[in-house]
């Protein structure tokens, strides 16, 4: 009887280790094509970050925040490149509020509006492009800029265009 006890407990214990080898193979096998899902699904987010970084280093290359030698002008005058980016930005932006017609756009705008300048960018040390429009009619301006002796901000008008209205 105590022979049958033992045989009975030994295949019961052979049958308790052969479902958990069985169950552990199976969670290992599922946690493994996991992991090499996740592995295939990161290395496809690091090539789109590539190519995402590649485009913003490309696409900000004429971008005075971006450009060594056009901060190191400013610098080399005295100037700190965090206050003079907002300076220059807001004096341009100050000249939409003069009454009449803005003094850079060289368009009328149409009836009860007012053409005004939304987005700039500071290319370098000498030059920003900006578009400007009065809600119905729209274009780009060049300009270049200058800071005097006297540290008053002068813009310079050297191309611009109107959008053709369809």
């Amino acid at each position: 009887m105590k022979q049958r006890i033992f045989m009975y407990l030994f295949v019961f214990s052979i049958l308790l280790v052969l479902f958990q080898y069985v169950n552990a193979k199976r969670v290992f096998e599922d946690m493994d094509s996991k992991l090499v899902g996740c592995k295939t699904q990161l290395q496809k987010y690091k090539d789109s970050v590539s190519v995402l970084q590649n485009q913003f280093m490309e696409a900000s290359h004429f971008n005075l925040e971006r450009n060594e030698d056009a901060m190191s002008y400013f610098e080399d005058e005295g100037y700190i490149i965090d206050e003079l980016i907002p300076f220059i930005k807001d004096e341009l932006y100050k000249l939409n509020e003069v009454k009449g017609e803005h003094p850079l756009v060289p368009y009328a705008s149409s009836e009860g509006r007012k053409m005004m300048i939304n987005t700039v960018k500071l290319l370098n040390h000498k030059w920003i492009i900006a578009d400007f429009s009065d809600g119905e009619y729209w274009g780009e301006v060049f300009l270049t800029y200058e800071i005097t002796k006297a540290s008053e901000l002068k813009f310079n008008l050297v191309a611009y265009f109107l959008y053709p209205f369809d």
